[in-house]
Formats: structure tokens, C-alpha cells, sequence
């Protein structure tokens, strides 16, 4: 892992060695053929122009040989490298191969204590369940209703000033799937109906639907029937003007809920990166990393997704269990993603999507040892599969693919109130919760200031760890108590739920 108070060990400031025992270096910004660099006493001269956040071969390779970066291999030269040649694609494989057996070797993470209690202005609901938002969401049973409930949200939104929002969350599912396809679906809109960020809930059904609005009431289990009601298009004359009527009902109720201080230790995080460049794990992964472990000395709770980006670092995360039921967890967690892809005959290991390679990240031992910086140093409490709800305080596992639609959304799904979404080339959506976007270089928070959120970049510019951190947490408290995000501001929620089985 590496050092959470990241400083250059080069000599000079436009480059980062993140860990002695590297034998690759990172460029700050680009550099150009020629440029002689001094990294621990030793003079390299670049062969290539170098892009920002890629690496440099800080030795020669032969085909076969390990590159090392953040301390541990990201693969092996498939040629000869000579130093101070671009390491990227092209020259570097993965190591990685098939499904593997796991050893618990259990390594106790250093347990820290808060100095004071913090705390948020978040809403209690009657169940004794907190919310950072007070909204009102409609949502279908079904896609075929999805004009139906983006047209009332639409025009309701419009007479609702006393709520935070009114919001429709389409989606394309609900009918025509089977078996464990079928029931994410059901489990998905379930945990959206009882996120505790909604004030109230209108579920609208068609009414043949094989999401049947009748069985799926019996899903929801004890639920608060003055606030979440239900309308099926097919048993009423009018459609729009009842769900409208119920609509004003439920306001009535939501518009007189205030916030009241809450605790950290009530606060759930969800922890995902998107867009990853060569910079996500060294600047805006720690920061979550640093973060996580605060919070969850605090007593709260974040959870680490988008299990293909754990290839290859798994056993980071599977040496922090708490105990063998948890490690037994985390490796069916793992083993099961990866016969998801046997099973449909793609390669395990092919991950870094194109922007990813372009920003710097070669492997997917590369760019998983930087995504699980996010989780930071504490021990793993639990491991979710897709679908389920949050029950341990602490850092959770949730299975889930890494794209980023359908992993926020099931981050949201298990209870999350804000998803943390760290990137380098920047994305513009959000899900059904606050989706926080942490810029991993400055260029991006100067050149999209409508989609980022915050600037975890300054690392790079002689900011410390430890101001850094106390900034991003001031940031959360605040989002937490009411403070929008981008992707509240321009209104862009969205959820995606994960398909894996036949449509009818």
C-alpha cells in the first residue's frame, strides 16, 4: 500500500516513485523525449514523450520481468523495456490467470480512535432509520409505466418547494425475466422504496407485469403505508390525475419532516471509482482510503464495490477479514465474479476500459491495486452479494461489476446515503443517492467544474494527506446535511440495475 502522506521520492517535483521498492515512476505532467530525471541518485533518460499519469521504466527489462508499482507487481514485460521508455499496454501483460484457491493469512489492521465526535444534520425517520435527503421518488414496477411516472415527477416537481426533491427513476425491467434475473430486479426497487433519503414513495404499476404490484408490496415487508403508496395504471380510470392526488397526500406528510443532528457513526458511504487515471490510486483513492478508515472509527460505514477491479488485490482486502466466516465470504465473492465471466466465455482478466489505458493504467493488477486504496486500512466486516442491505457497521464488501451505472446504483440499493465516485477523465451522472465526484488531477477540476465536486489533486501540488482529508470531510458533512452535489444540481439520477439472465 502506499504511503498516505504521498510526497514525491524523486528529485524532481514532476515525477512520484510511490513506493521504494517500485521499479517504474510516475509522470505529473508530461514529459518529453530526452528530459534527463535524477530518482534515487541515478540519472534516467526519457526515450519516449511521456503523457501525464504514465509510467517510466526506471530500470531495464527483459521480456518475463516484473514491473513494480505501488510496491507489487502490475504485471510483466511481454519485450524488452529499456529505462526511460514508456511503460504502457504495449509492452506490459497481466499476471493474472483463472480461478484461484486462498490462503487467510490474517494481518489485524492497526485499530484508530476519533479525537471528537462528529456529527450531521441528517432526518430521523420513524423506524429509526436516517436519511440525508428528504425526497419524494416514483418509481415503477415495470418499464412499460415509465412515461406515466416521468410526467407526474415532471409536472409535481413543479408545485413541491418544501421537499428537497421530486424524482422518477425509470428503468427497463419488471417483466419478461426469470428466476435470480427477476428477483434482483424486485430487490433492487425494494431497497430504493425503503431507502430511508426518500420521504415518501409512489410505486406505480401496469398491473400485468410479472413484478406484480400485490406481491410486490409483500416484498417490502413492515413499511410506512402513509408515505409509500401505490397506483396500478390498469385498475383506475385516470391514471395521471390519481397518482397526482396521491402525490399531494404524501407531501403533506414529507413537507413537515426537519432535519436534526445526527452522528457520524450513522452515516453509510459508498466507494467507487470511475474514468480511473494514472493519478486515481496516488491522489483521490487514498483520500477515500483516509476517509474510510475516519469514518469508520466513528462507528460508520463504507463499502467497497465493483468486485473485477479487486482482481488481482483481492488478498489485500481477503488478509483485513475479521474472522474466517468473513474471509470464506470474501473469497466465494471473488471466485463466483469470476466464473460469471467463465460462464459466458470472456477473458477474467481484460478490464482496463480505453480511457483507462490512455490515462495511464496498463493491467488490471494496476488498476485494481489503485481502486482498492478506496477501502483504506480498516477490516472487513461483512461481504454483501447484489441486492442485499447493509446490517454491520464498518467497511463492507458488495458484489457488484464495475460499471459504474449499475455499481453506484447497487451501492445505493444496500443503503448508502452518498456515493463517493473518484475520477480522472470526469463522468456527469449520479444515481438515486448524492454521487460526489473527486477530480484525481487539478486539470480536470479546472475544465469541468459542473460534474466535479471536489479536487483531490492538490496532493500533487504539496497539499498534505491530513489537510486534504480534513477538507473532504467538512465537504461530506455538509453534503450530508443538505449541501447538492453537481449531479443533484443538474438533476442528473439515474439507476441501472444488473442483467445477467434471458429476456422473454
Amino acid at each position: 500500500m502506499i504511503n498516505k502522506q504521498i510526497q514525491p521520492i524523486s528529485t524532481l517535483e514532476n515525477f512520484i516513485k510511490i513506493n521504494p521498492s517500485d521499479n517504474v515512476i510516475v509522470a505529473v505532467v508530461a514529459a518529453q523525449k530526452g528530459e534527463i530525471l535524477n530518482v534515487d541518485g541515478k540519472e534516467i533518460i526519457l526515450i519516449d514523450d511521456i503523457p501525464a499519469g504514465h509510467k517510466i521504466a526506471a530500470q531495464d527489462f527483459v521480456e518475463g520481468d516484473n514491473i513494480i508499482k505501488y510496491g507489487a507487481p502490475v504485471g510483466h514485460a511481454c519485450c524488452a523495456i529499456a529505462c526511460g521508455s514508456l511503460v504502457n499496454e504495449k509492452n506490459i501483460k497481466t499476471n493474472l490467470e483463472g480461478v484461484l484457491d486462498y490462503t487467510w493469512n490474517p494481518k489485524p489492521p492497526l485499530a484508530s480512535k476519533p479525537n471528537k465526535p462528529l456529527t450531521f444534520m441528517g432526518y430521523r425517520r420513524k423506524n429509526g432509520d436516517v436519511g440525508i435527503r428528504n425526497e419524494i421518488w416514483i418509481i415503477p414496477t415495470v418499464g412499460c409505466v415509465n412515461g406515466v411516472v416521468k410526467q407526474l415527477a415532471e409536472d409535481f416537481s413543479k408545485k413541491a418547494d418544501r421537499v428537497d426533491a421530486v424524482v422518477a427513476y425509470p428503468h427497463n425491467y419488471g417483466c419478461s425475466q426469470l428466476g435470480d434475473d427477476h428477483e434482483n430486479t424486485r430487490k433492487i426497487l425494494r431497497n430504493m422504496t425503503l431507502h430511508p433519503n426518500a420521504g415518501a414513495v409512489l410505486i406505480v404499476g401496469l398491473g400485468c407485469e410479472n413484478n406484480q404490484p400485490a406481491a410486490f408490496r409483500d416484498l417490502l415487508g413492515n413499511f410506512d403505508n402513509e408515505r409509500v403508496r401505490f397506483l396500478v395504471a390498469q385498475e383506475v380510470d385516470d391514471e395521471y390525475e390519481k397518482g397526482m392526488e396521491l402525490l399531494h397526500d404524501m407531501y403533506s406528510i414529507v413537507s413537515q419532516d426537519k432535519r436534526t443532528e445526527i452522528p457520524l457513526s450513522e452515516l453509510k458511504v459508498g466507494l467507487k471509482c470511475g474514468g480511473s487515471d494514472g493519478f486515481s490510486g496516488i491522489t483521490a483513492n487514498p483520500l477515500l482510503g483516509v476517509f474510510s478508515d475516519l469514518l469508520v472509527a466513528h462507528g460508520g460505514t463504507t463499502v467497497l464495490t465493483e468486485v473485477p477491479e479487486m482482481f488481482g488485490a483481492e488478498t489485500i482486502l481477503m488478509d483485513r477479514c475479521i474472522d474466517r466466516e468473513i474471509f470464506d465470504k470474501t473469497v466465494h465473492l471473488i471466485n463466483s465474479f469470476k466464473n460469471y465471466f467463465v460462464s459466458n466465455n470472456q477473458p477474467i482478466y481484460e478490464n482496463p476500459s480505453p480511457g483507462n489505458k490512455a490515462g495511464g493504467i496498463s493491467t488490471l493488477e494496476e488498476k485494481s491495486l489503485g481502486c482498492t486504496q478506496k477501502s483504506g486500512s480498516s477490516a472487513v466486516v461483512d461481504v454483501l452479494m447484489y441486492g442485499e442491505i447493509l446490517k454491520t457497521k464498518g467497511l463492507n464488501l458488495l458484489s457488484a461489476p464495475g460499471n459504474d451505472l449499475v455499481a453506484s446504483t447497487a451501492l445505493a440499493a444496500a443503503g448508502c446515503h452518498i456515493v463517493l465516485f473518484t475520477t480522472g477523465r470526469g463522468t456527469p451522472f449520479g444515481t438515486f443517492v448524492p454521487t460526489m465526484k473527486i477530480a484525481t488531477n487539478s486539470s480536470l477540476w479546472a475544465n469541468k467544474p459542473a460534474w466535479i465536486d471536489f479536487n483531490a489533486g492538490t496532493l500533487l501540488e504539496g497539499e498534505t494527506m491530513e489537510s486534504l482529508c480534513k477538507r473532504f470531510v467538512n465537504f461530506v458533512i455538509d453534503v450530508a446535511g443538505g449541501k447538492q452535489v453537481n449531479n443533484e444540481k443538474k438533476n442528473y439520477r439515474e439507476t441501472a440495475i444488473f442483467k445477467t439472465g434471458v429476456t422473454l
